[in-house]
């Protein structure tokens, strides 16, 4: 039989954790029956027999792993050159947040940097493909959290994820990815820019080794590192059976607080945010809705404001009006909000011919003022 390389007791967290079969669970286990994580990694494998509640047997494939002294090799070698940092539950700078929830990962990949302010972060999820109102409230929230010091986690996903990251940078503030795969595989591709980024003013976190590719399996996992690491969730939009509610129920059972945004109930997206608030999610209207509660459950300071000048909605409102427009598309951005509005009822409404609405709609939507949602209506940006 050919044996496991000999690791250090470091080495053999991450070797042992990175094999096929074992969750923090079994990890867990095994560190419980062997006592340290080097003598599981160099135990026969007869001696494996029953642990966890498994057979020999039903360890085969993770032993035939361990005798791989490639696999190994491999992952330190993507340490080293991917520049990420292996992070041992045990470690000092492991966050106390996430060690104290049900099987917190045993190894924690980051690439960036973990700072003792993330532990007054809040996570904000939502839906993929969010209404403009839904793009508006992510990125009021995150701006605001990230002014007030908070760091922002999410999942690095389209649409609210990958707005609530990018409006937290935009502040200036700190913003922490948990992603479903390795740190130094990027999904999705177009977030290479957006990670970079992160990677810069906060960090990108995984339990998964470098390189390990995205799998459906393993987004829910990831969701609840993503509770993990928060003081609380923010649910932004999410429809019916949006991956959201899981970090939601998550959160509740990690005992966080668990924030929603109400919308509109005639949008498909507001369905699972307006749900929680009717079965006992916080209802939010501003970021002070927020921090008061964590004042109050967490006994966290309300920090003061950054001193960074960002304007505010109102003032962006009137920046996009004085631009260089058009006295049709001044008139459009006047009555266009969230709700979408068809061409004809714009001309209707506004006395101006279709012609003079849809010329005005498309520089508008050139200018990313406006966009056409699914059904053929327009919302303001």
């Amino acid at each position: 039989m050919t044996h496991p390389p000999a690791l250090t007791e470091r080495d053999s967290w991450m070797a042992l954790s990175a094999l096929p079969g074992i969750g923090p669970r079994r990890f867990y286990a095994l560190l419980g029956h062997f006592g340290t994580a080097r003598n599981a990694w160099m135990a026969a494998d007869e001696r494996w027999d029953g642990v966890a509640g498994l057979s020999r047997q039903g360890w085969e494939r993770t032993l035939q792993a361990r005798r791989r002294a490639d696999r190994v090799t491999a992952l330190l070698r993507r340490l080293t050159q991917g520049d990420i940092a292996a992070v041992l539950v045990t470690d000092e700078q492991y966050p106390a947040l996430l060690r104290n929830i049900p099987d917190p990962p045993p190894v924690l990949y980051v690439r960036g940097k973990l700072m003792a302010e993330d532990e007054s972060a809040f996570a904000i999820v939502g839906t993929r493909k969010p209404s403009a109102y839904g793009v508006k409230a992510c990125a009021a929230i995150a701006r605001d959290l990230a002014q007030h010091r908070r760091t922002v986690v999410s999942g690095m996903a389209r649409g609210i994820d990958g707005i609530a990251h990018q409006s937290a940078l935009e502040a200036g503030g700190r913003t922490i990815a948990v992603l479903a795969g390795g740190v130094d595989v990027i999904y999705p591709p177009e977030h290479g820019k957006l990670a970079s980024r992160i990677v810069e003013q906060g960090a990108l976190v995984s339990e998964y080794p470098p390189g390990t590719r995205p799998e459906p399996g393993t987004f829910p996992a990831r969701n609840r590192i993503i509770s993990g690491l928060s003081n609380g969730v923010i649910v932004v939009e999410a429809g019916e059976k949006s991956g959201a509610l899981i970090t939601a129920d998550q959160a509740l059972e990690q005992g966080r607080d668990v924030f929603a945004v109400p919308g509109p109930i005639t949008l498909p997206q507001s369905m699972g945010t307006n749900r929680l608030i009717q079965q006992g999610a916080k209802l939010i209207i501003t970021v002070e809705d927020i921090l008061d509660e964590a004042q109050r459950q967490l006994s966290l300071p309300l920090s003061t404001h950054s001193g960074a000048a960002h304007p505010s909605d109102e003032q962006l409102s009137e920046n996009c009006l004085s631009a260089d427009q058009s006295e049709a598309e001044r008139r459009i951005l006047e009555i266009l909000d969230w709700e979408p509005r068809s061409a004809d009822e714009l001309a209707a409404r506004l006395g101006l011919s279709g012609s003079e609405v849809a010329a005005a709609l498309t520089l508008l939507e050139l200018k990313g003022r406006v966009q056409m949602e699914r059904g053929g209506g327009f919302v303001a940006c």
